[in-house]
């Protein structure tokens, strides 16, 4: 028979995952767990692959020779006071790029993305996903070291190793999910996965003022360095103390590890040979996630690569502004995710909503939210504080779909959670790719009504991403992702 949950909606409000009661393994605390150790770890490397994805777009704008340009001192909305910088930051070099070719440098980094997104879940399943993980972010280290160096032997050059450093961490998220699913209890997945994921957003938010500092101080080359160096130590810590599953952890606790496989048991695939690719790709549910995922990440990376040039070139903030600045939706962003994975599993354990519909309420919020406030900000002209706030509160709102159709893909088939990943991100990578191309290309004259364009383009399709998902998105355990083991 088919060890599957139904695939109605009620089933797991009618009888929750821990309360069941085949499944009486006690609790484990998350104090000093290894399974929140696990999530702090993520979280580190998270930081350090988008402080590593974020970092060239605060520093593009100190690595562009401005010199006899009129958009070295002008700006649509009055430029802002700027102390002058100190002088011994002056000695890396500037490059003759114009608004073209900045859009396919800050874009190539997906095109080597998306490529390794499939192939990550998949090698991460059958072969674990530690050292893949691992050492994909490792490469994306090496080359980020290498950027400078790129960058000096011409455009070209640097965007073939942002395609490499994106073909490294394109395996980052798949294998995460993949481990997820053996490590991460059914209803703790929002606090686990928050907590790991919201590391993206710590290290935008760090990465950007600070790389505004270290241009500002120094040069645009440290930042690149410094970076680097984080993304070292984080290796090293990450091959020392990380396993792919409870099971074989040094040092996990026998009362843990019982917990853990207690309430995965009857969610995951005995085997890892057999992949349901038929029924993968006919899901409706998946491709619902698809759709979401991929209008979410058409704001979300449209304004992680152009924000800074928007704050230079409308606003007027100066380099050490403008990573401050532009770090603030960002932070936002990390605070209401952490808050929100923590709500979100508070009303399916306690309160015992549905799945469903808690993951659909946070996709909504999380997407409508930032439309609305996405639009408002490009009517704000240069009230630069309400310009700001509406920044801000658009992408703080998106911080509460990490528990929405984010995290959906275990919900839906938690043995095949990283595959289902690297799908719904390869077509999420697609606006990495295109987004900050057809945006620049936009605004090539820099004015409010061109960035208003670019808003209104990026509200209209998450508004269409959060309906889509409404509609057909599921909530519990699909039939064909649960191997026949044996037949009565």
């Amino acid at each position: 028979m088919d060890h599957s949950a139904s695939d109605t909606e009620t089933d797991d409000y009618k009888q929750p995952l821990l309360h069941r009661k085949e499944e009486n393994a006690e609790k484990a605390p998350a104090w000093c767990s290894a399974r929140y150790g696990l999530a702090v770890l993520a979280c580190y490397g998270f930081f350090v692959a988008y402080a590593l994805r974020v970092n060239l777009s605060v520093a593009m704008v100190d690595m562009l020779n401005t010199t006899g340009s009129s958009n070295a001192s002008q700006s649509v909305c009055p430029r802002h006071s700027s102390p002058p910088k100190p002088k011994h930051n002056h000695t890396a070099s500037v490059y003759d790029w114009d608004s073209e070719t900045q859009g396919w440098i800050l874009g190539s980094f997906f095109y080597g993305y998306i490529v390794t997104q499939i192939p990550g879940g998949y090698l991460a399943r059958k072969y674990g996903a530690k050292w893949l993980l691992g050492f994909g972010i490792l490469g994306t280290v090496i080359f980020t070291l290498l950027t400078p160096v790129a960058a000096d032997l011409g455009a070209g050059y640097l965007i073939a190793v942002r395609v490499l450093e994106g073909i490294g961490e394109g395996v980052t998220f798949p294998a995460m999910h993949a481990m997820w699913a053996s490590w991460a209890p059914p209803l703790e997945r929002s606090r686990l996965l928050t907590i790991s994921y919201t590391g993206a957003q710590l290290g935008t938010v760090v990465a950007l003022p600070l790389s505004g500092m270290i241009c500002f101080y120094l040069d645009w080359t440290y930042v690149f360095y410094l970076f680097g160096a984080a993304g070292l130590v984080w290796f090293v810590l990450w091959a020392a103390l990380v396993t792919n599953t409870p099971s074989t952890h040094p040092r996990i606790s026998e009362q843990e590890r019982l917990y853990i496989t207690a309430s995965l048991k009857h969610e995951l695939s005995p085997t890892s040979d057999y992949i349901p690719w038929r029924s993968i790709f006919t899901s409706l549910p998946l491709w619902a996630i698809v759709v979401a995922h991929f209008s979410y990440n058409w704001t979300f990376y449209t304004l992680l690569t152009l924000l800074p040039t928007y704050m230079n070139d409308i606003l007027g903030f100066s380099i050490k502004q403008n990573g401050m600045l532009s770090a603030l939706p960002y932070l936002g962003c990390w605070v209401l995710a952490l808050m929100g994975g923590q709500l979100a599993d508070f009303l399916r354990e306690t309160c015992l909503v549905r799945t469903v519909a808690v993951r659909k309420a946070f996709t909504l919020i999380g997407m409508v939210g930032p439309a609305v406030f996405l639009v408002a900000a490009g009517y704000t002209n240069c009230d630069y504080i309400l310009a700001v706030a509406f920044l801000t509160i658009s992408s703080s709102l998106g911080g509460l779909s990490a528990s929405g159709f984010n995290i959906n893909h275990l919900d839906i088939a938690p043995s095949y959670a990283g595959i289902l990943l690297g799908i719904t991100n390869s077509f999420a990578t697609i606006p990495g790719m295109v987004g900050p191309v057809i945006a620049r290309s936009l605004t090539k004259s820099n004015t409010i009504e061109e960035w208003r364009t670019v808003f209104y383009i990026s509200a209209a399709i998450n508004l269409f991403g959060a309906a889509f998902f409404s509609l057909f998105g599921k909530g519990t355990v699909q039939p064909w992702a649960v191997q026949r083991t044996h037949s009565q």
